[in-house]
C-alpha cells in the first residue's frame, strides 16, 4: 500500500557529540543535528530525527543519513515506528537514495509495519514523503 503526505521541518538544531569523535579533516565538513518534522495528508503526525551529513554549503554537494522516530498515523492507522533514509546531491540532483522502515519497530495500529518509501522536494519547496508499506 502507498501512503503519501507532505511535511515541514519545525526545527533543525546542530548538536555536538559527546564524547567527540576522533578528528579527521576532509574536504567536506561533517555535522550532526536533531530535527522535528510535522506531517500532513495520509501521513499525519510528527517525527524526531537524528540527522548527519557531509555537506559543502558553498557548492551544495554532499550526502546525508537520517534516522526518524515517527508518531502518528498512516492511512488512518495510528502508532509509532522508525524509518531511515539517505541521499546524495551533486548540487542540483538527488541520487543514491535509500529509504527503509526499520523492521520490528512498529507499535499500535502500525505494529508489524514493513516496507520502504521516498522523499522529494517540489520546485515550490513543498516536501513530499511516501511509504510503500505492509502491515
Amino acid at each position: 500500500m502507498r501512503t503519501e503526505g507532505t511535511f515541514t521541518v519545525e526545527s533543525f538544531t546542530p548538536v555536538a557529540l559527546e564524547p567527540a569523535p576522533v578528528e579527521v579533516t576532509t574536504a567536506v565538513p561533517v555535522g550532526v543535528a536533531v530535527m522535528e518534522k510535522r506531517f500532513s495528508g495520509e501521513v499525519e503526525g510528527r517525527s524526531a530525527t537524528i540527522f548527519t551529513a557531509a555537506f559543502d554549503q558553498g557548492t551544495g554537494v554532499g550526502t546525508y543519513v537520517a534516522m526518524e522516530s515517527f508518531e502518528g498515523s498512516l492511512g488512518g492507522l495510528a502508532g509509532t515506528f522508525n524509518f531511515s533514509h539517505s541521499a546524495t546531491t551533486n548540487g542540483t540532483d538527488r541520487v543514491a537514495e535509500h529509504f527503509v522502515v526499520v523492521p520490528g519497530s512498529g507499535t499500535g495500529g502500525l505494529a508489524g509495519i514493513s516496507g520502504a518509501g521516498g522523499m522529494a522536494i517540489d520546485d515550490d519547496g513543498t516536501h513530499r514523503i511516501w511509504f510503500d508499506h505492509e502491515i
